[in-house]
């Protein structure tokens, strides 16, 4: 059962303020969303639904339903207050075509309508309404339903009352604008994700998503009771827990309300997650740097006081204690000072100190009433703080040899002649053997050639010291001159282009996978800033006599046997004496000779799996000349999503795995047996 409304504060005309008018939100709409490609029209969606998670913070609202409706059109409707209706003292409009056509316009701004806010309510529906083609605005509120509708963000007449209603509440009813957004179609996936993010945050609040776009309805509903407590056992996944034991921490400083959960999973990284009134920090802030400090001082505390670290040990470090940590810091606090436009990180510097106080605090007694956890938990981050010392000797060892022995770079590296970074590329190619077919078919100018031998070392299963023991992924840190962890130097860069090159099966496919691991983890910046690429070489040979043709995929191979056959036709309607030698001729060449009636008479394909099948001058024209290449750039759109995906395909649980495997298998093409 949803927990019942609380007693609010008040919430009508004079509680909505107004700052400044609409007009620029249609000229420059990526100054409001971000974009306008499918970020900013998600982004629609969360500053109606946003407002609606707020009346719930507010203790106004217990459900917030999502609909997909056909034809674009997205409705959010819920039980709060509904918004006010009554003429507005400041601009005599109705307070609904207010809040609907003035930016800056919401109780939010002032008034006693909202202590904690995450939406931009004003600011973020007047958006939407301005950036919708269409769009309908239904409140009840007084006992009657009250209806406005929009096109474009202009009023199409004043509020009507269209009837007695039961209740109170808002549904807003809108379609994105084709004309601004480069897309209209939503992505449910990405809906659910972030629904199921702001009901985590929003105990006892049902958040619904209702997708009727197809033949059939597809419902989804989220409710939890526990809150941070369940999150934080849902961001950890399938990983076996260091202890069963989840630290929960939530109360109230003064006006701003803590909320903090977390536990250790048997892995290496960290996964840092942080809200202030359920935005998601991206990049923390105060209330993450306050948690950092508040776990580093208190379990070094703990590790002392148990006589688990001595007097001539060192302390441990924030990375010791945060090795395996599954943690999210929640603050609600009026007016949060966020930096930057997209509100990635807290600035406010109360947010800090409110919570280290309370982790501090909370800490020390839980760990005092679960010393089986505190035990745990120390024997990891000992464990993590042994294994950071001898990872810093390794990479010490292998930054000082990089340096020493070459500006002797890596033996099997052939380097490029050029020192400009920003013209210079280096293939990482799999095999010795396809090595060197690249390197003598390459542009010694400005193409470098980095072989690797086998499989490297999966690094989402190995610590970074033992990552840099193995030979091939040292080779490569040393080739790029980037260095690696806390000395990365994403300036220093080699090569602006770093091509991975494996064969066109089930192997290269799994060592490519395994370098895009690496660089993932390791190189991120590298990805970010564009210079990651996959090369593409040609899945077959088309043959007929001396003329060749290259496919890259199934059509490309019908279109290039097509005008092979056409070309062949043309030449034996010109010459009869072709037509006479045909057979013999390709008798001669040894090509299948087929009936007459078949239009890919001789014509020969063969299927490459190996880039060792390739001649040097042969994969300079298919998949290293920049006139001809086609290389396929790495991005990552969603660092969470493929931070999961990443551990789910290469990390040590194996049931997540095979869940992706069963789910995925009728999809899957191309398979080698």
């Amino acid at each position: 059962m949803a927990e019942p409304k609380k007693k609010a504060a008040s919430y009508g005309a004079k509680d909505i303020v107004v700052l400044e008018g609409l007009d620029p939100v249609r000229k420059r709409p990526g100054m409001y969303i971000g974009s306008t490609g499918a970020d900013g029209l998600h982004h629609l969606i969360w500053e109606v639904a946003d407002n609606s998670v707020d009346e719930a913070m507010a203790g106004r609202a217990t459900s917030v339903v999502i609909e997909l409706l056909p034809d674009g059109k997205v409705a959010v409707t819920d039980d709060g207050a509904g918004i006010p209706v009554e003429v507005h003292p400041q601009t005599k409009k109705s307070t609904l075509e207010t809040v609907l056509t003035i930016l800056h316009a919401g109780g939010k701004f002032g008034g006693d309508g909202y202590k904690v806010s995450g939406g931009l309510h004003g600011v973020g529906v007047s958006v939407v309404n301005a950036l919708s083609t269409h769009l309908r605005a239904e409140v009840r509120r007084d006992g009657y339903l009250h209806v406005q509708e929009f096109k474009r963000g202009v009023p199409q007449g004043p509020i009507k009352k269209a009837g007695k209603a039961e209740g109170t509440g808002t549904k807003i009813i809108f379609q994105a604008d084709a004309e601004i957004f480069s897309t209209t179609e939503y992505s449910l996936k990405r809906i659910l994700e972030h629904v199921r993010q702001q009901a985590f945050l929003t105990r006892g609040v049902r958040i619904s998503v209702i997708d009727r776009r197809g033949e059939g309805i597809d419902a989804h509903g989220f409710y939890f009771e526990g809150g941070l407590h369940s999150f934080v056992r849902h961001v950890a996944g399938g990983h076996q827990m260091v202890h069963p034991e989840v630290f929960y921490v939530r109360k109230e400083v003064g006006i701003m309300e803590v909320e903090v959960a977390f536990l250790y999973i048997d892995t290496y990284e960290t996964r840092e997650l942080s809200f202030a009134n359920n935005i998601y920090t991206m990049d923390g802030g105060m209330h993450l740097t306050g948690f950092k400090s508040a776990m580093t001082r208190t379990l070094n505390a703990y590790a002392r006081s148990q006589s688990i670290l001595k007097e001539k040990d060192e302390n441990l470090s924030s990375e010791d204690v945060r090795e395996g940590l599954v943690s999210i810091v929640s603050v609600k606090l009026p007016e949060p000072q966020f930096e930057g436009q997209t509100k990635s990180r807290l600035g406010t510097p109360d947010a800090r100190t409110a919570v280290e106080s309370v982790v501090n605090e909370a800490l020390k007694d839980f760990l005092e009433t679960h010393p089986q956890a505190g035990k745990a938990w120390i024997e990891k981050v000992l464990l993590a703080a042994k294994a950071r010392k001898a990872a810093k000797a390794a990479k010490e060892t292998v930054l000082r040899k990089g340096v020493l022995d070459g500006l002797t770079l890596p033996g099997k590296l052939a380097d490029c002649s050029s020192k400009d970074a920003s013209e210079s590329e280096i293939y990482i190619v799999e095999g010795d053997s396809a090595g060197g077919t690249a390197k003598a078919g390459r542009d010694r100018r400005t193409q470098a050639i980095l072989p690797v031998k086998g499989k490297i070392l999966n690094v989402e299963k190995a610590r970074l010291d033992k990552m840099l023991a193995n030979a091939e992924v040292r080779a490569l840190v040393v080739a790029l001159g980037t260095a690696i962890a806390d000395e990365f130097d994403l300036s220093k860069l080699r090569y602006h282009k770093i091509v991975l090159m494996s064969d066109a099966d089930v192997d290269g496919a799994h060592i490519r996978t395994l370098f895009l691991t690496l660089f993932f983890r390791y190189f991120r910046p590298v990805v970010d800033g564009g210079y990651l690429y996959i090369a593409q070489p040609p899945l077959y040979q088309v043959k007929k006599g001396k003329e060749v043709r290259y496919a890259f995929n199934d059509d490309q191979l019908k279109a290039a046997r097509e005008e092979l056959s056409k070309l062949t036709a043309s030449k034996k309607a010109a010459t009869k004496k072709a037509k006479e030698a045909s057979d013999e001729a390709l008798a001669e060449e040894g090509e299948e000779a087929t009936s007459s009636n078949d239009p890919y008479r001789g014509i020969s394909v063969q299927r490459y799996k190996g880039l060792g099948e390739m001649n040097a001058e042969q994969l300079w024209d298919t998949t290293m000349n920049p006139e001809n290449r086609t290389l396929l750039q790495v991005t990552v759109e969603d660092a969470e999503e493929a931070d999961k995906l990443f551990d789910i395909l290469m990390g040590d649980v194996v049931a997540p795995r095979k869940a992706f495997i069963q789910a995925q298998a009728l999809s899957v093409k191309n398979l080698d047996i």
